[in-house]
């Protein structure tokens, strides 16, 4: 057995210096402060969301920034933003890859005595540089982890803030407030020397589309804190150690005073304890101390602790100038079985789990707090305990629901398709390593760190050497383990140095890119043994949303068996190699459900596996994909890049959740179709015992639920359907609890010939954010008028006139390029109370309008 217990033994006695080595200034020093005093008038931490001016192209130098009115054009936006959050998935032209400004002044009250002043960034992309008035604060190269720049020496005098020279009246409609000139340079341009690989298959966005804001902390301040939990048992005393770190540019002498508190997750006091030290350097333990009956962390109940370490002010300073550290931490025990199962806290617990990349439709990488809730919120609900943050560490907030909602997490550097390039990359894969580690640390959530991805990539800079690669893992998995000896590494796809890293994930898409579905089984027992501790990340199907089939496994009657399940070469490509779903199959929901529904119950019945991570949870944008039914769109999310649920995420839930459920397939498919009398299947995805199906009202008979009794856990009927209007309802019941869901669709029987006519007509009206918009859809129809249900046709909308097309997002709904769902597509209208003419087209086909009044 490999357990965390191990990987503590060996960092034990390590000396608390060396622990976590030397950086430049960390993050965490912007996140520990809170004010102990309530009522205080000035806050230690004051996000910086308003008053920010946009300019995307180039400045010759920060100069130009305050004095460029006349040759450049600045937009006034609000923090965080991306500057693709239009651009990420244009079907025409590959998303803006440049320099981009920002300018804002920012007005200084630090409350501290001598205290230091802090612009602290949660991320921004890819390459950074910062500047006060025209002085350089620091320059940062990596879009995804934290940093942050102390810049008091950088600022003038008290008397000269309010009429810095840099914060001359311009010709900017924006008011400036008084304050400090803060620019920014965020550089997402092609570079061969930074992670992640420019090969990847995401888009490298640009931006400061995570938040900034400016912290106030004292002249000596905690810099980090880092709490170690040792349990040699799941039912054993837990020791915890906490480290400290301080900021002390001025390398005061003067004594400090400490109070440390911990308590856990009812606010009950575990530990109390005050201190006198003279100012120390690098991480040293302040504290070790044992609590004889840990409340331990899991998905199901995610016990956290919260431990406060204040720096009492000196007699000479008022109360206000306490400054109160802390971080939250949780107790818990993993162990992975050799060839086996992975253990929390002593049992079993099949890892089920899914991906996420940081990206939404109009916003990009962007995305607000609130969408960030919401999403991880949908995560959980579908069933999810696990997680892998792809490909780069993610937001701090993502972090904080996942130990808030239980989410075990494998989060990553952004070691992606990159090969191993020169001097300044791969240092550029050791620092992101060590920043993830150091700002992630305390999190529970945090169970693997994984070293890359995909680096065995056939195109990677400057060569794909095997034993180059190999060596540079070698050193990542070394390194990690020194930093942090309580978690394993991982990485998934780099076959030829799957025993290096404690847990490997292969590649593995029976049933998508090679082979079948049915094959997913034979696949993992053979990976298996090739490993001592297998993970299977990614895995799944491309689905467009809307996009239905009455017979959608036909594909798998052309595809070659028993030569393998993994994608190779550019198998992801829609065109040469060999017959393969990805490629041939129809892209239906119908599909995806049905490769979901294999792989869940050909999991349940592997008492050895450790558990999966289905690829991905939401669609997103990558620059590789341009001819996808929705261009340059990864589509093999649970849901639209909206947030909009396929059908899939069902399928999941009926597996994964407890709280009784049921949703009958088809509720995005009105209209289905076949002869007149023929025995059509209805499926239903619940997690109940039974389940009783009505069809226009008369029963169809009830089922019992056996999740190997495929497809739907033998939840499916097979009933004719009455020409024209359908009502299917379900009645399931669980553990004395009901349950229903109901659809209606037509059931179309006349058969359709070839496309012919293409007609666009209006759909519906509603209001969005108070402006007036219209939604058309284009439908396709062969020469006797009859609806060509498998249609599949690629159409283009454009508008004439004041109107806006609601596109780019990255949807089937808002796409001024996309194939065709079953016949039919939409796209929405801005009117902006004028008329306009929209129109429609499709290779070989008459264009159709329609005149918006």
């Amino acid at each position: 057995m490999y357990s965390r217990r191990n990987f503590l033994k060996t960092g034990a006695t390590a000396v608390a210096a060396s622990w976590l080595p030397a950086l430049p200034l960390q993050a965490s020093i912007a996140t520990l402060g809170r004010n102990t005093n309530p009522a205080a008038d000035t806050p230690h931490t004051r996000r910086l969301s308003e008053g920010w001016e946009f300019l995307q192209g180039s400045l010759g130098s920060p100069w130009e920034a305050w004095h460029s009115e006349e040759v450049a054009v600045w937009q006034p936006i609000a923090m965080p933003h991306c500057f693709n959050a239009y651009d990420g998935c244009d079907p025409d032209i590959p998303y803006y890859r440049g320099n981009g400004w920002y300018r804002s002044h920012v007005p200084i009250a630090n409350p501290f005595p001598n205290g230091r002043t802090l612009l602290h960034f949660e991320g921004a992309g890819q390459t950074n540089t910062v500047y006060v008035g025209e002085k350089l604060a620091g320059k940062h190269t990596g879009g995804y982890d934290e940093f942050v720049f102390d810049i008091t020496d950088l600022l003038p005098d008290a008397s000269q803030t309010a009429a810095d020279p840099a914060s001359a009246p311009t010709k900017s409609k924006v008011k400036k407030p008084a304050g400090i000139p803060i620019s920014i340079l965020c550089d997402n341009s092609r570079d061969q020397d930074r992670m992640p690989s420019d090969l990847s298959d995401f888009s490298l966005y640009g931006g400061m589309y995570r938040h900034v804001s400016l912290v106030y902390v004292p002249a000596v301040s905690l810099e980090t804190i880092h709490i170690r939990t040792d349990l040699p048992t799941p039912t054993s005393p837990a020791k915890i150690t906490i480290l400290g770190s301080l900021h002390n540019p001025a390398s005061s002498s003067e004594q400090l005073n400490l109070s440390i508190e911990v308590v856990n997750a009812k606010g009950t006091l575990v530990h109390q304890s005050a201190h006198k030290l003279p100012p120390w350097h690098d991480a040293t333990e302040l504290i070790s101390f044992t609590i004889a009956k840990p409340q331990l962390w899991s998905p199901s109940d995610p016990q956290l602790y919260e431990c406060r370490i204040t720096l009492h002010a000196s007699a000479a300073n008022n109360a206000d100038a306490d400054y109160t550290a802390r971080e939250t931490f949780g107790i818990r025990h993993t162990e992975f079985v050799q060839h086996g199962p992975f253990k929390l806290n002593g049992e079993r617990l099949l890892l089920r789990g899914t991906h996420r990349h940081e990206d939404h439709a109009g916003f990009a990488a962007a995305m607000p707090d609130d969408l960030i809730n919401q999403e991880m919120q949908l995560i959980k609900d579908m069933g999810v305990n696990f997680i892998r943050l792809a490909h780069y560490q993610q937001s701090r907030r993502v972090l904080e629901h996942c130990d808030r909602l239980g989410i075990l997490v494998w989060e990553e550097i952004p070691w992606c398709r990159g090969g191993i390039g020169n001097d300044t990359f791969q240092e550029m894969g050791r620092r992101t390593l060590r920043n993830m580690i150091a700002q992630h640390y305390n999190h529970p959530s945090i169970l693997l760190w994984g070293l890359g991805n995909e680096d065995d990539w056939p195109t990677e800079y400057p060569d794909v050497n095997q034993q180059a690669i190999r060596t540079y893992l070698q050193e990542l998995n070394t390194l990690s383990h020194q930093l942090d000896p309580s978690r394993l590494t991982t990485i998934r796809r780099c076959d030829f140095a799957r025993d290096i890293p404690d847990v490997y994930s292969p590649s593995i898409w029976a049933g998508w890119y090679r082979g079948t579905y049915p094959e997913y089984q034979k696949t993992l027992e053979t990976e298996r043994e090739r490993v001592n501790h297998l993970f299977h990340a990614e895995w799944g199907a491309d689905s467009h949303a809307g996009r239905h089939s009455e017979d959608p496994d036909k594909v798998l009657g052309k595809i070659v068996t028993g030569k393998g399940t993994d994608e190779r070469g550019m198998d992801y490509l829609l065109t040469g190699g060999q017959t393969r779903v990805s490629k041939d199959g129809d892209w239906s929901e119908t599909y995806a459900c049905n490769l979901f529904d294999w792989y869940l119950k050909t999991q349940e019945t592997l008492p050895w596996l450790t558990g999966s991570a289905q690829w991905i949870f939401k669609d997103f944008t990558t620059p590789l994909r341009v001819e996808n039914p929705i261009p340059r769109i990864n589509q093999k999310g649970l849901i639209e890049r909206d947030m909009t649920k396929k059908e899939s995420y069902f399928v999941f839930q009926s597996y994964w959740t407890e709280v009784p459920m049921a949703h009958i397939y088809g509720h995005t498919w009105p209209i289905r179709w076949g002869t007149e009398g023929e025995q059509k299947m209805v499926k239903v995805y619940s997690n109940c015992d039974t389940a009783e199906l009505f069809v226009n009202g008369k029963s169809a008979g009830t089922k019992q639920r056996s999740s190997q009794d495929f497809p739907a856990a033998g939840l499916r009927w097979t009933t004719p359907f009455a020409t024209g209007k359908n009502t299917l309802r379900v009645v399931a019941t669980k553990a004395g609890k009901t349950i229903t869901d109901e659809i209606t669709f037509i059931y179309q029987t006349e058969p359709w010939g070839a496309p012919a006519d293409l007609k666009l007509t209006e759909r519906s009206r509603t209001t969005i954010d108070g402006k007036e918009t219209v939604t058309v859809e284009a439908k396709l129809y062969d020469a006797k008028g009859i609806l060509c249900l498998d249609a599949r046709n690629r159409l283009r909308f454009t508008i004439a006139g004041l109107g806006t097309l609601i596109d780019n997002r990255g949807t089937t709904k808002a796409s001024r390029v996309v194939e065709m769902s079953n016949g039919r597509a939409e796209i929405t209208i801005i009117r902006n109370n004028s008329s306009s003419v929209v129109s429609v087209t499709t290779p070989g086909m008459q264009a159709a309008f329609y005149t918006i009044p």
